[in-house]
């Protein structure tokens, strides 16, 4: 009996041309999220990337990165960061302003999500010019915790957004080079 070969995550993205500007093509991971196995297999792929890390919290970006962020902390009995657009958590926070590929916006992280000792791992849907990244490696060191890795679902390689994590491992299930 042969085993059947690694589950293709590619095959589950879709691209979105136009969207939400023109000359942007986004890269939909809808079909992912919908397909209970590619789901289960990207959060498990995500976990075995980071486990070597020893994290100890999961800061992920609104709204996506939530999705896959439950079940790494649960899988790595991790503790959850939510960092959320500005306005959106109720207790004192930091922020921090970022530009997108089409546009700027915030993130806010409360200022008790972390301590100093703690071991995190940002994760995110999607890594294209790193700035949604990069403002949140600065909101997870403004409570002192160490970053000590960041991963993604999807990665525009040709944008060139790992270079702004300065150095942080960083690890992609889907890379996309042009």
């Amino acid at each position: 009996m042969t085993s059947a070969p690694p589950l293709d995550l590619s095959n589950y993205l879709r691209d979105v041309p136009d969207f939400p500007k023109p000359g942007i093509v986004f890269k939909d991971i809808t079909p992912l999220l919908a397909d209970p196995v590619a789901f289960s297999t990207a959060v498990d792929r995500l976990t075995e990337a980071i486990r070597p890390y020893n994290p100890t919290h999961i800061a992920a970006v609104e709204s996506r990165g939530f999705l896959f962020a439950g079940g790494m902390c649960e899988r790595l009995q991790a503790s959850f960061i939510p960092l959320r657009k500005a306005g959106k958590l109720p207790w004192k926070t930091f922020s921090e302003s970022y530009d997108l590929e089409y546009g700027a916006d915030h993130l806010e992280v409360h200022t008790d999500a972390a301590a100093p000792g703690d071991r995190v791992v940002l994760i995110d849907d999607l890594l294209a010019t790193g700035g949604t990244a990069e403002a949140s490696l600065h909101l997870v060191r403004r409570t002192g915790a160490e970053v000590v890795a960041a991963c993604f679902v999807v990665e525009l390689d040709f944008l060139g957004g790992r270079k702004r994590l300065h150095g942080i491992p960083v690890h992609s299930l889907i890379s996309i080079a042009d």
